[in-house]
């Protein structure tokens, strides 16, 4: 299972808003140094406005800026404005067109999985993403 570039691209755009959200408003030019083709980046910064997470600033200064604080902003949040809903399985999503969903022995399995990944992405916010440390793994002795 990987996420897509659609969310990965969109994790970075938010990122990119976050680190400069004293700046003001940021425009795709300024952004373009995060690695995202621009088309690409304006259609990902549109679904991310339509969810509530990027407010657009129209005219000659506009651009884009996080419509909520770092800390009110999920990778759960993040990920389904770009990906749609998180499921590990498509059953899971949709059991009604999945022929043995109700019979089957790993639809559990499945949805505890959803339900697990789900609740992570929920309690990662944008601003424990600005925390380097906060993820930073261990050093491994040789």
């Amino acid at each position: 299972m990987q996420l897509s570039t659609k969310g990965q691209y969109a994790l970075y755009a938010m990122h990119d808003l976050a680190v400069h959200e004293h700046d003001g408003v940021r425009n795709l030019k300024a952004m373009q140094g995060i690695g995202v083709p621009m088309e690409y980046l304006e259609q990902l910064l549109g679904q991310l406005r339509r969810a509530g997470l990027v407010k657009t600033v129209r005219g000659a200064n506009g651009g884009y800026m996080l419509a909520k604080p770092t800390e009110e902003i999920t990778l759960g949040d993040i990920i389904r404005a770009t990906e749609g809903p998180i499921t590990f399985t498509k059953c899971v999503e949709d059991a009604d067109n999945c022929q043995g969903a109700f019979n089957c022995p790993a639809r559990p399995v499945w949805v505890y999985l959803t339900e697990q990944i789900d609740m992570l992405l929920n309690t990662i916010t944008l601003r424990d993403v600005l925390d380097e440390r906060k993820f930073a793994q261990p050093e491994r002795k040789a």
